[in-house]
């Protein structure tokens, strides 16, 4: 004990010397402290003032902080240097009395300003008291006068993560440039450009990372999945060989895997790795039915994706009664055109979970997305057995009808929708556009009106309104609207074109016409809309060899409609080839059987 005390003391004694000789001995109040003390001389001065400093030392070395401050705070009265202020500081942290420790840390650095570790402590002082700012800018000065200074730079890289990680970064790096690899710094580079995402650098990092720990797995599996964020599959996969030719039970690394050859849109390939997940007990049931789930949303526009998801719900309907894997089983027969065993699962779905109206609205908007009209009603059909009153099974099941152009039968769900959430623009837009194909016009300018209430710059409603006036031959309200919107939106390709259209039918203002559609055209060439629009207005224009090219290729893009074949019947009836539009008339007729003036061209044998 007597030698540790003797030890204590010659560091004491040594550590003094050093403050009371090397550090700045200028006095901040020096005239109150002549008045406050007598005159002693100076070197006696200087003696009492070690004397405390000794004591104060051996205090702190005991652990005894607060009577290492007293005893500082009086030799602090008989000899003011910086090297004092900066112990007291420091053991006002050891106490938690931080504003005292600012205080003293602070006059420390303002009595000498060329000690790092002043500059060190005052920093700690406010990071401690959350000024970072405070903390940032006191390393800075700090690190001016020693840049290599390496735990001065990595604690004002620490500071500048959160504000700064670029910042941070640069510094690390320079630290790295000094010591080297370093397993603690190069972790911090690390998260910080995943922060950024910057997965190329990660990755560098990662790899000097391995560099030190080569078997480290937790780093290999870390370094795949940032190769897979950063598009590197074929590397990512390689990795992923590695591992799994000592680890085959890694399930984490195959499932990586699985999504690194679904990068590189090798979904066959992935489905081998997923089929391993898929016989694994330790795997959740909820993980299974996604992974299945994935290929199944390919497989709606991928045909050749099916079988796989097929497989994949099978194998699990062996093992489990869960009700989702019933209305994907059901959802696969629908795609395959077995309707029995589709409704046969569904009818499951219905009995067991006729609670989760979620399910169904996925699926059903799956296929509505992807156009894929009659499927997306099938499955409607059956979710609004159970949910007849959920707003998105009405909507969805209207817009599938509707796009069908079933719009007896969309009329009452669409009309549904706008009750269930009457402001909503979807269903009040589509159930407007519904009115106007039934001919209900005036219910029809009501909904979208209210429609334009909500959201009174939407284009294609304004459209579609001009329509249906233009429709009831109120042409000065039709072509308003028309003009505003192409205020609002100039180059619409549906709205140039439907104007064109309007303008084509009256014979009036053919030039324009002929230049909005023009613009229609550049978006979409094979619109057979706009193919046969332009080509009507040309005919108009009275130029019949254009006009039937355009008509002739509107009906080779989109198929044969009444429309299209009344026109391109006129067009031909003008070149004089009047059997070829009887022809064409007749055969107009019979996709439209309504339209007498089609039957009084017939009867006439031309225009």
């Amino acid at each position: 004990m007597k030698i540790r005390f003797l030890y204590i003391l010659i560091i004491i004694i040594t550590s003094s010397i050093f403050l009371f000789n090397c550090s700045g001995s200028s006095s901040i109040t020096k005239d109150k402290e002549d008045q406050k003390v007598s005159p002693i001389a100076e070197k006696q001065r200087k003696k009492l003032a070690l004397e405390y400093f000794i004591n104060g030392g051996i205090f702190e070395a005991e652990g005894n902080y607060e009577s290492a401050v007293k005893q500082y705070e009086m030799a602090l009265q008989y000899d003011t240097t910086a090297g004092m202020y900066f112990s007291i500081a420091k053991n006002y942290i050891y106490l938690n009395q931080l504003s005292s420790a600012l205080t003293n840390a602070q006059k420390a650095v303002l009595l000498d300003s060329s000690k790092i570790e002043y500059y060190d402590l005052l920093s700690d002082i406010y990071t401690y008291g959350n000024q970072k700012e405070s903390a940032i800018t006191t390393l800075e000065k700090a690190i001016q006068l020693d840049s290599l200074n390496i735990e001065l730079n990595y604690k004002l890289a620490r500071l500048y993560e959160d504000d700064k990680p670029l910042q941070a970064i640069k510094i690390y790096n320079r630290i790295l440039s000094q010591l080297g690899p370093d397993w603690s710094v190069l972790s911090r580079v690390v998260e910080l450009n995943e922060k950024l995402g910057n997965n190329n650098e990660a990755i560098i990092s990662i790899e000097k990372l391995l560099a030190l720990d080569p078997s480290n797995v937790e780093l290999k599996k870390m370094l795949i999945e940032f190769n897979l964020r950063a598009g590197h599959f074929d590397k990512g996969i390689q990795l992923a060989d590695e591992i799994l030719e000592i680890m085959p039970y890694a399930l984490e690394v195959r499932e990586t895997k699985a999504k690194l050859l679904l990068g590189k849109n090798d979904w066959i390939g992935a489905a081998k790795e997923f089929e391993y997940l898929l016989n694994q007990p330790d795997i959740r049931l909820e993980d299974k039915i996604n992974i299945s789930a994935n290929y199944f949303n390919k497989a709606v526009t991928d045909s050749t994706i099916l079988p796989i998801a097929k497989s994949f719900f099978i194998k699990l309907d062996k093992d489990t009664t869960d009700w989702q894997v019933k209305m994907y089983l059901g959802a696969i027969a629908l795609s395959e055109g077995d309707d029995s065993v589709a409704i046969e699962n569904f009818k499951y779905v219905t009995e067991n979970a006729n609670w989760n109206v979620q399910a169904w609205i996925r699926l059903g908007g799956l296929y509505f997305d992807n156009k894929k009209y009659d499927e997306a009603e099938v499955v409607m059909s059956e979710a609004i057995l159970s949910f007849p009153e959920d707003f998105y099974v009405n909507l969805i099941l209207g817009l599938a009808l509707a796009q069908q152009s079933k719009h007896s039968e969309a009329e009452q769900y669409l009309r549904k929708a706008t009750i269930l959430n009457p402001k909503d623009i979807t269903a009040l837009s589509a159930y407007g556009f519904t009115l106007s194909q039934l001919k209900e016009n005036e219910k029809a300018i009501y909904y979208l009106e209210q429609a334009l209430e909500i959201q009174p710059e939407d284009v294609q409603l304004i459209g579609t309104l001009a329509m249906i006036y233009e429709g009831m031959k109120q042409y000065i309200k039709s072509d308003s609207l028309y003009e505003r919107a192409l205020e609002l939106k100039p180059d619409d390709p549906l709205i140039n074109n439907n104007y064109s259209y309007s303008f084509a039918t009256r014979g009036i203002k053919l030039e324009q016409a002929l230049q909005m559609v023009k613009k229609s055209i550049a978006a979409d060439s094979l619109n057979s809309s706009f193919l046969d629009t332009i080509g009507w207005v040309y005919y108009k224009l009275g130029n019949y060899n254009a006009a039937k090219k355009y008509v002739e290729k509107a009906i080779e893009v989109g198929g044969k409609s009444s429309v299209m074949l009344d026109h391109l019947a006129d067009i031909e009836s003008k070149l004089g080839n009047n059997q070829k539009a009887v022809e064409l008339w007749k055969n107009a007729l019979e996709l439209e059987p309504t339209k007498t003036e089609i039957q009084t061209k017939i009867d006439k044998g031309e225009i």
